[in-house]
């Protein structure tokens, strides 16, 4: 890379509460077109979390650990900042139907409008993954549905501890 050119770094926001095996999948996507990728995870006012902050990180972490290119890091503020911040020129995001799409969208044209310089990219994930999100697993999981084939080996194990704890105390 000559020395002008800026490196391709791409930001892969969201709450991320647990990741999923559709966050992976889209996170693996997202490096064959980027230098490299931060997985930003925000906290999300409208939504009451199952993991704090630091257990989404140390979750992230392990679930990722394959890959080289990749830190997972917390943002709070305004996403755009945060991508003038770290030199960051494009937003990942991930799109699984069409219902997502319009927020998605409304998103982008307001990030654009916000910096024209970011881009956003939307990503969609194998065909296997596109009715999964991380609402649907702590659901299935809070009947004691099976979920193991649909997270990494720490989030199932993190859920079913986190489920049993509340159980107890509640």
């Amino acid at each position: 890379m000559e020395s002008n050119e800026r490196p391709q770094l791409a930001v892969y926001p969201g709450t991320f509460d647990p990741i999923t095996k559709g966050h992976i999948d889209i996170i693996g996507r997202a490096l064959r077109l980027f230098e490299r990728v931060v997985v930003a995870v925000a906290p999300n006012p409208g939504k009451t979390p199952l993991f704090d902050t630091d257990e989404r990180l140390a979750m992230i972490r392990e679930a990722t650990k394959q890959f080289d290119k990749l830190s997972v890091e917390t943002f709070e503020g305004l996403l755009i900042h945060y991508m003038k911040q770290r030199g960051a020129i494009a937003i990942v995001r991930g799109i699984r139907a069409v219902s997502d799409f319009e927020y998605e969208f409304q998103m982008a044209l307001m990030n654009r409008k916000l910096d024209m310089n970011i881009e956003t990219v939307f990503l969609m994930p194998s065909e296997e993954f596109t009715y999964l999100s991380s609402s649907l697993i702590k659901e299935v999981a809070s009947y004691g549905g099976e979920i193991s084939d649909l997270v990494p080996d720490i989030v199932s194990e993190k859920i079913a501890k986190k489920l049993s704890m509340n159980a107890h105390t509640g």
